[in-house]
């Protein structure tokens, strides 16, 4: 990931913003969506590639589905863009390697990938159940990133509406996540 891209995600500080590519494998983030889909970066899934994989937590992680509030629809989701992705890319060998994977390990995977949907979203509802803070609806927009070498990727940006609990509940984890100043350094003004 160019450095200027980690910058831009890490600039938004109130928002949890990813950068997933056709795997749909988180390469970027910011401090919020670590501490947001934390379950997801801890899961045994992320495995030796250490980032974490949509897919993979999906329908390889049993705690997925307690998780995710609406499971079944995130993860027809989920293969409704892998398949596009296959259709965009049919002779990626690391996309192949996911889908057979996934087909070999969970039977759901299985049969939601034999009903052949292909789906690409750029916005919707994502409702989470965090152990640590509770339920959570947020919006989210994703945004086509052209990168070099014709890569594909997405930045994914989630906001809670205001005056939510959600909105209330998005704030304490952003709270847990912001840089603390040094008590050693004090904060002076530019000149």
């Amino acid at each position: 990931m160019p450095p200027p891209v980690q910058w831009m995600v890490d600039s938004m500080t109130m928002a949890p913003a990813f950068v997933r590519n056709s795997h749909l494998d988180i390469v970027a983030s910011n401090a919020l969506c670590g501490a947001l889909y934390s379950p997801m970066f801890d899961s045994d899934t992320t495995g030796d590639r250490g980032c974490a994989n949509f897919p993979r937590y999906f329908f390889l992680d049993p705690g997925s589905s307690d998780f995710f509030v609406d499971w079944e629809e995130g993860a027809r989701a989920t293969v409704a863009v892998l398949r596009a992705e296959a259709g965009r890319a049919p002779h990626d060998r690391v996309l192949r390697e996911l889908v057979g994977e996934l087909s070999m390990l969970s039977p759901d995977f299985r049969t939601m990938w034999a009903s052949h949907d292909v789906r690409i979203r750029h916005e919707g509802v994502k409702r989470l159940n965090h152990p640590e803070v509770g339920r959570l609806e947020m919006t989210f927009r994703s945004l086509d990133l052209p990168l070099p070498q014709r890569a594909v990727h997405d930045l994914v940006i989630y906001t809670a509406e205001p005056g939510t609990p959600s909105e209330d509940r998005l704030k304490l984890l952003a709270s847990w996540t912001a840089p603390q100043a040094s008590p050693t350094e004090p904060i002076r003004p530019p000149r």
